[in-house]
């Protein structure tokens, strides 16, 4: 693949953005968070304060809608340079990315609760007759699993070429579609796997057009958007006085509109704004009646009981703090999105980007926070000089996973990154300790390895890989410490709601294991540093005045969460 500005990809996931992995484990850094759960009512003032502590002065330059539904509507609008506060407003229409797909999970419900079908109707049987759908040794792909993501189909579908990452589904047709499932294996049975596909559900967004014997956003908009008041949502037909948000890649810089083919957008490929997600929350809630009502109601109901994760019709069932809450998030080229709500609480939380922040953890925190005071708001992202010393590790050459070659250099006080035979782009840093280029979106992620060595975490659209340093420099292994001295790091460290580290000693090794995972070795590093290279995390323990273990900071995938020891 060219390496170029637009196009310095080493992944090609070209993901719409997966639905939350946990709520137990949040997307940002912690800031000051309150505690207890968020109240039932918020006013704007309120909730403009919040958003403006989280986004003020970051150094992507976002603008976010946001709105915290209960008996009362709060909606809030702000920018991370006040001098952009012109960008959005309440006409401005946002790309929801993956969000999309629960409508077109509603849509299905509205079929299957009209007598149409049924989840457990074979994936073929929504497709035109004579479509050849793989199969697992006679096993077929049901509804219920591509609405679960246990298709078994890929992320992608195999053999279409996305050559534009600015605008990558673009060419993407149903003829194309079909004929890359023709020829795609299946590798296990379906339902014995999650594996989020994008493929999978550009299929079903054709099935249901093709089953309700309309196009997609005629369909949208005669069942969802009218009867529920979304005025202003829409595929490709933007309605007069909607203005359509520009988006941006998190350096600033603003980047094309990813567009759709009518018939399979319901992958990614509505456009909306800050009301009309209130009213599709409002909707979810029963507090907006309409005809698709039930079909909302039925899109909610677990398919999957038992499975990691939890799904209903392509909402995660997220437990936070004892309640279970319906979440999605969604990002395209240059929009982020997420939406959350809980029916038995009767609140929804909608927050929209114009700016793609996957690559930074995306809105979770924020979102996560307005949900529930007890998760950590997060707080900006602001740049600031690299270190020299770090900057001076990071100096050398290095593979991707996948087998890329990668230089790292210094110039001036900058880190430069350059591909093989490809020009070298200059790295911005912020105070995440994040490297990310200035030219285009991605983030690289420092890690100090156990021998002393650093490597990096490389991350771009959706994707996340593991450079290995290839070059002399032997670095300096820091000394394991003894058995007794890593016994005083042992001990509970609560980093979440419902997820904790638990930390031990044993064999001399001190073991991590996080709620319901495994228990990882780590290795030290440096003093009070520990780290487990398989997964790319650093901990980071603390003391007490009295120099006693008092807790930890975990750094992994842009993610920074501290605990204090119980």
């Amino acid at each position: 693949m060219s390496l170029t500005p637009t196009a310095f990809a080493f992944a090609t996931a070209l993901a719409l953005s997966a639905p939350l992995a946990a709520l137990a484990a949040p997307q940002s850094a912690a800031a000051g968070a309150s505690k207890g759960a968020a109240p039932d009512t918020m006013t704007d003032a309120a909730l403009q304060a919040i958003v403006q502590q989280r986004l003020q002065g970051d150094r992507t330059g976002a603008c976010f809608a946001v709105a915290v539904i209960g008996a009362e509507v709060a909606r809030a609008y702000a920018c991370a340079d006040a001098a952009d506060a012109g960008r959005i407003d309440a006409r401005t229409a946002f790309e929801i990315g993956s969000v999309s797909k629960t409508m077109t999970s509603a849509l299905l419900a509205d079929l299957i609760g009209q007598g149409k079908g049924s989840l457990d109707d074979p994936l073929s049987a929504w497709l035109p007759a004579g479509t050849k759908v793989p199969a697992y040794e006679g096993q077929p792909i049901l509804l219920r699993h591509v609405v679960t993501h246990t298709s078994g189909l890929p992320a992608l579908p195999p053999g279409v070429e996305m050559v534009d990452a600015s605008d990558p589904y673009a060419p993407v047709d149903a003829k194309m579609l079909l004929a890359s499932l023709e020829r795609t294996p299946l590798t296990r049975a379906p339902g014995q796997g999650f594996e989020y596909s994008n493929f999978a559900s550009m299929l079903l967004s054709y099935a249901v057009a093709q089953r309700a014997g309309q196009d997609l956003e005629t369909l949208l908009d005669a069942r969802l958007f009218t009867p529920l008041g979304m005025s202003g949502a829409y595929i490709n037909e933007r309605p007069e006085g909607v203005r359509a948000a520009a988006g941006h890649l998190p350096n600033g810089k603003a980047t094309p509109a990813w567009r759709f083919k009518t018939d399979v957008a319901g992958v990614g490929g509505v456009r909306a704004t800050l009301d009309d997600m209130v009213r599709y929350v409002q909707g979810q809630l029963g507090q907006v009646q309409a005809p698709i009502t039930p079909a909302l109601k039925l899109s909610q109901q677990a398919v999957n009981p038992g499975a990691t994760p939890a799904m209903a019709m392509n909402w995660m069932l997220a437990p936070l703090n004892g309640r279970t809450w319906l979440a999605h998030e969604g990002g395209t080229g240059g929009f982020s999105s997420f939406v959350a709500f809980d029916p038995a609480q009767q609140r929804g939380v909608v927050v929209l980007s114009d700016t793609a922040l996957h690559s930074l953890g995306g809105l979770g925190s924020l979102g996560l926070h307005l949900a529930d005071r007890s998760v950590p708001l997060g707080k900006p992202r602001k740049a600031v000089p690299a270190p020299a010393g770090l900057i001076d590790a990071l100096v050398g050459e290095y593979t991707l996973q996948g087998g890329m070659k990668m230089s790292l250099a210094r110039r001036g006080d900058q880190l430069t990154i350059q591909a093989q035979g490809q020009p070298a782009f200059v790295m911005g840093h912020d105070d995440a300790g994040d490297f990310y280029p200035l030219e285009f979106d991605a983030l690289l992620k420092p890690q100090r390895k156990s021998d002393g060595r650093y490597g990096f975490t490389w991350m771009q659209m959706g994707g996340a890989m593991a450079a290995v340093r290839t070059d002399g420099d032997s670095g300096a292994a820091f000394p394991t410490p003894p058995a007794a001295q890593l016994q005083a790091y042992a001990g509970d460290y609560p980093l979440m709601p419902q997820f904790t580290l638990k930390v031990f000693e044993k064999d001399g090794t001190l073991y991590i294991q996080g709620t319901g995972q495994q228990a990882l070795p780590t290795a030290a590093t440096a003093k009070d540093v520990f780290t487990v290279d398989q997964v790319g995390a650093e901990f980071r323990f603390e003391r007490d005045g009295q120099g006693k273990v008092s807790a930890v900071t975990l750094l992994q995938g842009g993610q920074t969460l501290r605990g204090e020891k119980q």
